[in-house]
């Protein structure tokens, strides 16, 4: 492996600026991990790393120092999870990406797997969300250090769609994820890909008639000036991980890693509060701005839509997750 991650220092180091180091000072061993993502400095999962950042160095009495580098500076978030199997970074926040890699990893973005966010909280935190955390780690080579909730992505029009009948001749922008566009299809909408920077211009135009999005994204891109319902279909409740490299996890002493996995719970419960104050203030400002909001979807009526197209897309061990998840809705207990 290190020839690998020799390697891969040498061939990229204008782009991620050198690998990882280990600071050798006799006994002060200083450990310094780089830790990359896709978001910009002011979203909640940057706010968390950065929290996360100082907890590791807090915990470790500064043995382990995590240098955090957002809004996709050293790459994608394919080559940030790629960088870290070549040793050449440490950490990341991905998520339904490492299907690339686990099949099962699909998992975190499917439509109507969850009834709620407890129903998924149960799924992520028990049996099943560690058969998900372990094929990543062994397909992979990444350690899930902890979680992070997403706000459920929600459907906006300019009347009210509570039922799939309602999609008749509805166009509507996805994004470029083949088990989105298959699912939308398969309810009756006509579903087309489009770049997020002009969903405002197509759907001002007339070319779409609605998008979805998480009600952040909704409101930051000001789709409440040319939509005028948010329907809460809540169609994909889903989740991301801060992974490590495992190679990298392993080489801490056993008492950093502790620390580590300390600073990545307190970690959690920071990113779950964070978004929960955000959730509300997203909702209100999309009110406050004019948005009808429409409660009286039927979600069992859309996933029985939807089912068709999982099942196509699945193979047959995805599927029989996919079952369990549904299962472990009908026989879990609401907080």
């Amino acid at each position: 492996m290190l020839k690998y991650v020799a390697t891969a220092c040498v061939v990229s180091a204008l782009l991620l600026s050198g690998c990882s180091q280990s600071t050798s000072t006799g006994s002060d061993d200083v450990t310094h991990w780089k830790m990359t993502h896709i978001s910009d400095s002011s979203h909640l999962w940057h706010r968390t790393a950065v929290e996360f950042s100082r907890l590791v160095e807090e915990k470790t009495d500064g043995k382990v120092m995590i240098d955090v580098y957002p809004n996709s500076q050293l790459g994608s978030e394919v080559d940030n999870i790629n960088s870290i199997r070549l040793g050449a970074t440490d950490l990341t926040i991905t998520g339904e990406t490492l299907e690339v890699w686990t099949p099962n990893a699909v998992m975190l973005a499917v439509p109507y797997a969850f009834e709620d966010e407890h129903h998924m909280r149960r799924v992520i935190e028990g049996e099943l969300g560690s058969i998900i955390e372990s094929d990543i780690e062994r397909d992979i080579g990444l350690t899930p250090l902890f979680y992070m909730e997403r706000a459920p992505r929600n459907l906006t029009s300019n009347y009210p769609i509570s039922t799939p009948e309602d999609l008749r001749g509805f166009n509507m922008r996805v994004p470029n994820v083949p088990l989105f566009l298959d699912a939308w299809s398969e309810a009756g909408a006509q579903p087309q890909v489009i770049s997020l920077n002009e969903v405002f211009t197509g759907l001002q135009q007339g070319v779409i008639d609605g998008q979805e999005n998480p009600n952040d994204l909704i409101a930051s891109n000001g789709f409440y000036e040319v939509q005028s319902h948010l329907n809460t279909t809540e169609h994909v409740r889903s989740w991301i991980y801060v992974v490590v490299g495992t190679e990298q996890m392993e080489a801490l002493p056993a008492d950093q890693q502790a620390a580590v996995r300390e600073a990545a719970e307190e970690a959690e419960a920071y990113a779950q509060d964070l978004l929960d104050a955000e959730t509300e203030a997203v909702l209100n400002r999309l009110i406050e701005s004019g948005m009808e909001i429409n409660e009286n979807v039927d979600h069992d009526a859309f996933r029985e839509a939807m089912m068709p197209a999982l099942e196509d897309y699945f193979g047959e061990e995805q599927y029989q997750l996919y079952l369990d998840i549904l299962a472990e809705g009908e026989g879990g207990t609401s907080e």
